[in-house]
């Protein structure tokens, strides 16, 4: 997952500094020196991270931190204020215009970065909240892209407008609001084509696009494996077609996470959602404070609630309390284990579930070690393999 090198780096920090007790002003511009390092080697802006060094060691040398109980939490306290407010402070949704008035989303990226996916994952945030969205294939460029937002449509249920590749995007846009009005679609997502780098004709499209259409959020999707590309990326589209807020995808992956810490920063454009999977729920809000918690090995148990919530229906919540009660009584079967399995696979898996309690999250090492997932699925099939007598 992203961070996973940023968080051991800034917990050695954070270890160094509890383990003195009292701090003098060196020991905290040795810490921030460090703290320094590591953010540039996450690939953090370099600006950004001067700036953010700066203000954290000009608070954490003030009087009321040097002369407190416990300097080197206040130190983390302060470092942990400092990120979320690097990252927005508040948490930015996609406002949705009021009534039965259509809200058109313009999703724009470079090829590669995860747009037509995550699109469609958006679509699905959109219908769970009892929205009726129509996905819309502008790219008319590349093979197999409209039959790709029409797989990934279909996992959401939700319906898509085409005209195939023989119309131009602007076209095939205002045809799609015609079509909305008609079908009562009031959530109208533009997936546009990209391009393996920025040109102006990419551009001039996306400009025309919004030209035929009232555009109520340009939302750029960018891989965060990209690093601090990624936040030139959104300085330029901002600068050409102007981007309401950014995306960023493949968090999970083994990136280094500093284009998260930059973007809002460098371009003041806000965060809104960031790709941790596969999954539908794999999409999240973002939350620039739940962020840094995660970040600092706080773990992030708001989230995982939230996760909770979307991933395990009313079904799995009544087997849940059942499970709980036989518990009590001390009547947990493999059935119930089984079924406890399947429902932490449909939050994430047991690792992640655990990188966000509180604790755990700087003890990755720990957590790789406790726990193999490809041992719990050897274990469910077994489960599988025997009759209803041997489980029960």
């Amino acid at each position: 997952m992203a961070f996973e090198s940023l968080t051991d780096k800034l917990n050695q920090v954070f270890r160094n500094l509890s383990g003195k007790g009292k701090l003098t002003e060196g020991d905290v511009k040795t810490a921030m020196k460090e703290v320094k390092m590591a953010l540039l080697e996450a690939d953090v802006n370099f600006k950004v991270v001067k700036k953010f060094v700066a203000t954290v060691q000009e608070r954490a040398v003030g009087a009321d931190v040097m002369n407190g109980l416990n300097p080197a939490q206040m130190v983390i306290k302060i470092v942990n204020e400092e990120m979320t407010e690097l990252m927005g402070s508040e948490t930015t949704q996609i406002s949705l215009e009021p009534g039965g008035s259509a809200t058109v989303i313009m999703m724009a990226g470079l090829q590669g970065a995860g747009k037509t996916t995550t699109a469609a994952k958006l679509a699905g945030k959109f219908k769970s909240t009892g929205r009726k969205p129509l996905l819309v294939a502008l790219d008319i460029y590349r093979p197999a892209a409209i039959k790709q937002l029409e797989v990934n449509a279909q996992k959401q249920g939700v319906d898509v407008f085409s005209m195939g590749q023989g119309k131009k995007p602007a076209e095939i846009a205002k045809a799609a609001m015609e079509h909305a009005a008609a079908n009562g679609e009031t959530v109208i997502i533009l997936d546009t084509a990209g391009r393996l780098q920025i040109d102006e004709s990419m551009m001039k499209e996306l400009s025309d696009i919004k030209e035929a259409v009232t555009v109520h959020h340009t939302v750029l999707v960018v891989d965060a494996m990209t690093g601090q590309e990624a936040v030139n990326v959104a300085k330029t589209f901002d600068e050409k077609v102007g981007v309401d807020g950014v995306i960023l995808t493949k968090m999970d992956g083994d990136t280094r996470g500093g284009a998260a810490l930059s973007i809002k920063a460098v371009t003041g454009k806000p965060i809104l959602y960031v790709g941790m999977g596969e999954k539908l729920s794999d999409l999240e809000q973002f939350y620039p404070d739940r962020m840094a918690g995660r970040i600092l090995g706080m773990g992030d148990v708001l989230t995982l609630i939230d996760k909770a919530q979307a991933a395990l229906d009313k079904e799995d919540e009544e087997k849940s309390r059942d499970m709980a009660g036989r518990v009590r009584k001390g009547r947990f079967d493999f059935n119930d284990y089984l079924e406890s399995l399947k429902q932490m696979r449909k939050m994430g898996g047991m690792s992640s579930i655990l990188s966000m309690l509180p604790g755990l999250g700087m003890n990755r090492d720990m957590i790789e070690d406790a726990v193999d997932e490809k041992q719990l699925k050897q274990t469910e099939a077994i489960i599988l393999s025997m009759t209803p007598q041997e489980r029960a």
